[in-house]
């Protein structure tokens, strides 16, 4: 009989280790402020709901590429957001970016795989899924002549809110390049700044060189659109990439509804709304920055995203602890990474009220 290779087993899911902070948040009598998760709590905007709903009538199997409305307007946005050429710019609708993220190294075959060392703790799951070897790397130096399959950047960073620039992007992009690497760049919060320039994209033309090969930009509405529900983003950039992906892709049926996709074109052809939404964040940033500076935190980075990455210079538990106490729930920094032991991060996305809550909470 041939030996049989077990599964790997993935990581137990983080979330559940919040649980009993969350218990102790709910006693609070005014009742908890979640700060935890960044799930969009503002509307749908009306005209990206009409459109989902004029598209309902869809009685036939969607394109797994994508309709050609979506795709011009996806090709659109990313010229006007970042001067990516609409020439040699593949484009192809995703179930959610979180999907993507967990499965490219299994659609890529990549054995290897590197990501920020304080990161979203998908890139780590996917590569695990992948049967990959995964590495947790912050300055390309530290991999000496080493070569990865596939290399995950992530600005704005989930959890931080750093930006990397686009001189720091270039450098990885040649880096990438000079040995083969895939470069996929995670840019969902790119719509969502508060300091400083607009955060740039590996196919912008002073990053990508005019030459998109090798590199992926993850996209997302969930964020920028409050899409969350709708499970709608698309990856661009190399086309011969992409056309990897669409074979693989059409092959397992991983195809974004037909509705959902004219909801993502409507929503990628409207700035205004973005801008709305942008301005919301700010107001809810700057009062919950003043709330934690004010009580003893330092918060780091975090000039774009959803999240303030705060510390008091303790273990992120008893933080996490202290806080709930009166009624708040963060995310411990630890599930981002070791590197994250003292930190928590502390999601902008809850309603103005419930805002107001925890900074009166934080004053007290």
């Amino acid at each position: 009989m041939e030996d049989v290779i077990p599964p790997r087993r993935l990581p137990d899911f983080p979330w559940d280790r919040l649980a009993p902070a969350a218990a102790v948040a709910r006693q609070h009598p005014d009742g908890i402020v979640d700060l935890s998760v960044g799930t969009p709590v503002d509307p749908t905007p009306s005209f990206i709901r009409d459109a989902l709903a004029a598209a309902s009538d869809a009685p036939g199997y969607p394109l797994t590429a994508g309709t050609e409305e979506l795709r011009s307007a996806a090709v659109g946005w990313l010229h006007g957001r970042f001067g990516a050429a609409a020439d040699g710019l593949g484009v192809l609708p995703v179930i959610g970016t979180k999907e993507l993220v967990a499965w490219l190294p299994t659609l890529l075959s990549a054995s290897s795989v590197g990501f920020p060392k304080l990161a979203y703790p998908t890139y780590d799951v996917g590569a695990q899924i992948a049967g990959a070897r995964g590495r947790a790397v912050d300055a390309l130096t530290a991999l000496g002549p080493e070569r990865l399959d596939l290399l995950w950047l992530n600005s704005p960073s989930n959890p931080t809110g750093k930006v990397l620039p686009p001189q720091h992007l270039r450098k990885v992009a040649d880096w990438a390049r000079e040995r083969g690497t895939v470069l996929a760049s995670d840019e969902c919060y790119a719509d969502l700044w508060y300091d400083g320039d607009p955060p740039s994209s590996v196919l912008s033309p002073d990053v990508c060189g005019g030459s998109y090969d090798g590199l992926l930009a993850v996209h997302s509405l969930s964020k920028r659109s409050n899409l969350a529900g709708y499970r709608a983003g698309f990856i661009a950039g190399d086309p011969a990439l992409m056309t990897r992906l669409l074979e693989v892709r059409k092959h397992a049926g991983m195809i974004v509804p037909a509705p959902v996709q004219a909801a993502m074109a409507a929503a990628l052809r409207d700035e205004q709304h973005v801008i709305d939404q942008r301005e919301r964040y700010r107001s809810r940033r700057t009062q919950l920055l003043r709330a934690l500076t004010a009580a003893g935190f330092t918060v780091e980075d975090s000039t774009a995203g959803l999240y303030l990455w705060a510390t008091r210079n303790e273990s992120c538990w008893n933080t996490v602890s202290w806080l709930a106490e009166r009624g708040i729930l963060v995310a411990p920094g630890e599930f981002y990474g070791v590197t994250g032991a003292q930190h928590v991060r502390v999601a902008l996305t809850a309603t103005d009220e419930r805002v107001g809550a925890a900074v009166a909470r934080l004053g007290s």
